[in-house]
């Protein structure tokens, strides 16, 4: 695979989100029970048996985060640690070992550093994606856990999620579930993610944009909203999110729950949500790291389109979210303590 074009040459203002073959990425092997020091590296392939159980049997987990240019021109990272504990969390549930905490977000500031030129610029609205990965690896065939691992950490310039600026979208309810009660939702794993792809794909091709999962049991409460997190602000001015264990905890959830109560002077909430029950909010939105904040026009639920604030029109209190949350992650906007690290730069 070619490697990507030099960093002057990119059009930051007309990114997508699509790969790109930077010139380092961070690697760790995992085997005799520790891992190794973890080095930069600028092989992108992977060298891995066939035997290996993230191929077979979906021994992998992922996360996603963020490193933003400031207008100082230096290089931000939101919450890495939340990051680092969230994939400590999804490795033991598939009984991986996890990657020291601490040595996660040095691997991480690693990465920003030695791609610096890669991190766009300040004004654009783009971004430098992050991608830490686990696989179970080696020669295996029994379904158990691998006994080596490998750790990697790459990255690619993106660009601002929504191109034509903030604006409302619509879902549709689906059929599928997301993940099982008492399965792995919580966890950030592979499979929860090659699951929801067919029923994004039909909502993509009905005319949404993406899809919402109700609670697997029931199938009459809000779980999420594809592979984000639903929120919904009531008439009463409260921040609700659906409480569920079978829900990821997403890092843009937490950080809008502290924003909308201390910023936004709501009410935050985390209890259920109930499908039959919209008419009590007056806007409603997704959390997640790619679109930080996503409004969500209307909700289709069987063969009804339940409209929010509007189709068209950002509600006034999903954009004063959106503006704070984006605001810390630039630094234009003072963080709560702890929330902002910043990348050393040679």
């Amino acid at each position: 695979m070619a490697k990507a074009k030099p960093a002057s040459e990119l059009d930051y203002n007309n990114l997508g989100f699509n790969y790109m073959d930077l010139p380092y990425r961070f690697l760790a092997h995992y085997s005799d029970g520790r891992w190794d020091a973890g080095k930069l590296t600028e092989d992108s392939t992977l060298h891995i048996s066939e035997g290996s159980t993230s191929l077979h049997y979906g021994q992998a987990d992922f996360e996603g985060l963020k490193a933003y240019r400031t207008k100082d021109g230096s290089i931000n990272l939101f919450r890495p640690d939340m990051n680092a504990k969230r994939m400590h969390n999804s490795c033991e549930r598939l009984l991986m070992p996890p990657y020291p905490e601490d040595k996660f977000i040095e691997a991480v500031k690693q990465v920003v550093a030695a791609n610096a030129d890669y991190v766009p610029p300040y004004g654009t609205g783009a971004t430098l994606y992050l991608r830490p990965l686990m696989i179970g690896i080696g020669g295996n065939i029994g379904v158990h856990p691998a006994s080596e691992y490998l750790f990697t950490i790459f990255a690619m310039p993106v660009g601002a999620y929504y191109k034509g600026g903030l604006k409302p979208t619509n879902f549709t309810t689906s059929y599928y579930d997301r993940a099982a009660p008492h399965g792995t939702g919580q966890s950030k794993v592979g499979g929860n993610y090659g699951g929801s792809l067919l029923p994004g794909d039909e909502a993509h091709k009905a005319g949404y944009s993406d899809v919402i999962y109700l609670d697997p049991a029931t199938h009459t409460k809000i779980e999420e909203a594809g592979s984000a997190n639903f929120f919904g602000i009531t008439k009463d001015n409260e921040f609700v999110t659906p409480k569920s264990p079978s829900i990821l905890p997403s890092i843009t959830k937490y950080s809008a729950l502290y924003l909308a109560e201390h910023r936004l002077g709501l009410k935050a909430v985390q209890g259920d949500v109930f499908i039959n029950d919209l008419d009590r909010f007056k806007e409603a939105g997704a959390m997640g790291t790619a679109a930080v904040i996503s409004p969500i026009g209307g909700i289709e639920y069987k063969d009804k389109l339940h409209v929010f604030y509007s189709e068209t029109e950002v509600a006034p209190l999903t954009r004063k979210l959106y503006d704070e949350l984006t605001g810390i992650q630039f630094g234009d906007v003072e963080a709560p303590e702890g929330w902002i690290q910043k990348v050393p730069l040679n």
